[in-house]
């Protein structure tokens, strides 16, 4: 495989459609090694269009909605960001490259320990993988200027939404199969919230969030 043609193909074929149209994503996305996070086993998909399978029933999300990602929440270079569902450790890297820091909780311990060597072998260290169930966030490190919910919830916890700082933003996957939809929640001060609806798509769920009394809109 001629990666070099295969991530061009990626960026241009998949993620530029998808309304991904912000050169500095667009650039994040040839830089940063996807093929370095995906499992030996799988590398033939390294930059397919699907969730690539990382067993324990997790999955990298496809490339389009990595993209989107990115380009939703607009991180900075001063920002903190809290990421729930590390999985491999590609997305965890899309935002340590641009933020000042990275918290990423991974509930299966097999899953943590290949993000940290991944994010080792890429020469990441502003980011920080825990083994924990990110489903209520982190208190340890919050307030943070970015959330990211890495699979869908029924509903975003209160409990999350309460660790995002005035003037940040929090990115999550909202509803059920077949019918979700990614969202951009905005904190303008304490406990006021905008959402902004961005794309249809489907995920996997987040690991242990409820399926009922998360935070309505």
């Amino acid at each position: 495989m001629n990666l070099e043609k295969a991530r061009f193909n990626m960026v241009e074929q998949q993620i530029r459609p998808w309304e991904v149209l912000d050169t500095d994503v667009l650039d994040l996305l040839m830089a940063v090694k996807r093929e370095d996070f995906v499992p030996a086993a799988h590398q033939a998909l390294a930059f397919a269009d699907l969730e690539v399978p990382l067993g324990h029933g997790a999955s990298m999300l496809p490339p389009r909605v990595e993209g989107r990602i990115m380009q939703a929440i607009q991180v900075k270079k001063s920002d903190k960001i809290l990421e729930v569902g590390a999985g491999s450790g590609f997305l965890t890297a899309l935002l340590a490259t641009k933020a000042d820091h990275v918290y990423a909780l991974e509930i299966v311990p097999e899953l943590a320990e290949m993000a940290r060597a991944n994010l080792e072998k890429a020469g990441i260290v502003n980011a920080q993988v825990e083994v924990a169930d990110g489903s209520r966030g982190s208190e340890a490190h919050a307030p943070y200027d970015v959330i990211v919910l890495g699979g869908a919830v029924s509903a975003i916890p209160k409990e999350v939404l309460g660790q995002l700082k005035a003037g940040g933003r929090l990115f999550a996957i909202v509803g059920a199969a077949p019918c979700m939809f990614a969202q951009l929640v905005s904190c303008s001060a304490p406990g006021v919230y905008q959402t902004e609806t961005l794309f249809e798509t489907v995920v996997k769920p987040l690991a242990n969030t409820p399926q009922a009394g998360g935070f309505v809109f």
